[in-house]
């Protein structure tokens, strides 16, 4: 076993070789960036004797024969065990005596772990931030290759020790979220937005197979019978009111005439949920992921507006499941029915009477569009009922016009834009959009892929957190709470 100071006369030796590196550099006219690749891995080598030197200095964690620890007498047993410690500069084997009853039974006590405040599993703290940043990124694969590449062959990680690390970490999101501040109020928007839309996750087996076989539930709206299973996605933000006429909507929606001065949301959150087995203290249930999404959403709602003084808008889209819960957990709420997947509903419509990119289906897009910016749903039901008596549809175009109709009546109650407007709320749920690409398209519908559902959860609540701009408060987080449970108390 190397001492302290064998380590740091082996670090002063490869730094003084760094040093012989660089003049050599200067004298025989490298590139810049020659001089950086080189110089890397001789960090890394000093880096881990230098980490072999801390190590041997904090001795073998022999505290004598017996000690005394959480009311209990246990005995140091004969041999030192070692353990495998995995950092960014490479591996380190770290011999410590531990304490148990007895040779073979569980270890119960080791010193010096506790006083390294070492991890539950082989990979240092640091490593696994850095892993995981990949991780709720690229695919497993990709990113254990990237960190290999990067670090060189002393960090050898497999892609299952990442997926395990994901699930790991993934376990102490609702404790954070739970414990997280709320904005300052001088941060904050004049009006709270809450917003839910759902997106499908591929799956290894079908969603009903995905629970647990003591339990089984029909499927919900929106929960598919072949490979996908839904994830729910939510969203609350703030933002200042912005007074818009019907003109400037159709212009920006027709014309892509963005509006002048558009305020921005103000610390939005995200979060997904999936409906799945519940947890230890819920054995034998379901929690089922809108409902959770909503409760989660109400929780957030309250505590960022207490006192009920800033108007709270709920953007859905037409998914009756949704507005249920709207009306459950956020009853307080305005509810706005997304004008983009109104605006959608128009196009199909239009393209029932006219060909796709034609000027008359832009004008028929337009004209009625207006209509229901300027509060006229009812009579735009009408106008389309009357043409669907008139027109003489058949097959797939009579059935598209009905189902606008259909949606449309469903939905009128949620489609006063002309109050919405006058009143500067927002009518458009882009972030729920934006949030169902980012959080779970862009990462979780690579080729191929396929996910087990703590699997997709897990990543689901770390791409959560990362895109909240939360990670480097949950990493520490995390560290924290996983040392109080090994040690009984924070590093």
């Amino acid at each position: 076993m190397i001492t302290k100071q064998q380590a740091l006369h082996k670090a002063e030796e490869q730094f003084s070789e760094l040093i012989e590196m660089v003049e050599e550099a200067i004298e025989n006219g490298w590139r810049i960036d020659e001089l950086e690749r080189s110089s890397f891995a001789k960090f890394l080598a000093i880096g881990h004797q230098l980490m072999t030197a801390f190590v041997a200095a904090q001795g073998d964690g022999n505290q004598g024969e017996q000690v005394m620890h959480e009311g209990k007498t246990l005995r140091r047993l004969s041999k030192p065990h070692r353990r495998r410690y995995v950092s960014i500069y490479g591996s380190l084997k770290i011999q410590r005596f531990v304490y148990g009853t007895r040779e073979g039974q569980e270890i119960e006590y080791v010193p010096l772990d506790a006083r390294l405040g070492l991890p539950s599993g082989e990979i240092s703290y640091l490593l696994e931030d850095w892993l995981e940043r990949m991780c709720v990124k690229d695919a497993f694969r990709d990113s254990v290759d990237s960190l290999v590449d990067l670090l060189g062959v002393r960090v050898k990680v497999s892609v299952e020790t990442a997926e395990k690390h994901s699930r790991a970490m993934a376990e102490h999101a609702a404790s954070f979220r739970a414990g997280q501040d709320v904005p300052p109020p001088e941060e904050e928007g004049e009006l709270l937005v809450a917003t839910a839309d759902a997106k499908g996750v591929p799956m290894i087996h079908p969603a009903a197979c995905a629970t647990s076989p003591r339990v089984r539930h029909r499927r919900g709206k929106g929960e598919k019978a072949n490979k996908k299973q839904m994830a729910y996605v939510g969203a609350t933000y703030s933002i200042d009111r912005f007074r818009r006429t019907a003109d400037d909507i159709v212009n920006e929606l027709l014309r892509k005439q963005r509006a002048k001065g558009r305020p921005r949301p103000q610390h939005k959150h995200v979060r997904a949920e999936m409906t799945r087995p519940g947890d230890e203290f819920l054995h034998g249930t379901l929690l089922h992921g809108p409902s959770y999404l909503f409760a989660g959403l109400a929780v957030e709602c309250h505590y960022r507006n207490p006192s009920h003084q800033k108007e709270l808008i709920c953007l859905l889209d037409g998914e009756r499941q949704l507005w249920d819960l709207q009306q459950e957990w956020l009853p307080r709420a305005v509810g706005i029915l997304d004008l983009l997947h109104v605006n959608e509903r128009l196009w199909t419509a239009a393209h029932c009477f006219h060909p796709e990119r034609s000027s008359a289906a832009d004008e028929f897009v337009e004209r009625y569009l207006r209509m229901l910016l300027e509060g006229k749903v009812d009579s735009v039901i009408r106008s389309f009922q009357q043409l669907l008596s008139t027109r003489e549809l058949q097959g797939a175009k009579r059935k598209r016009l009905m189902a606008t109709i259909t949606y449309y009546q469903n939905n009128r109650q949620h489609m006063r834009y002309d109050e919405y407007l006058a009143a500067g709320y927002p009518i458009g749920s882009g972030v729920a959009e934006g949030a169902c690409r980012h959080l779970v398209k862009d990462r979780m519908e690579g080729t191929g892929m396929r996910w087990s559902l703590p699997g997709a959860q897990s990543m689901l609540d770390l791409r959560a957190l990362y895109l909240n701009g939360d990670w480097d408060t949950f990493v520490d987080h995390r560290i924290q709470q996983e040392q109080i449970t090994l040690y009984g108390q924070a590093a």
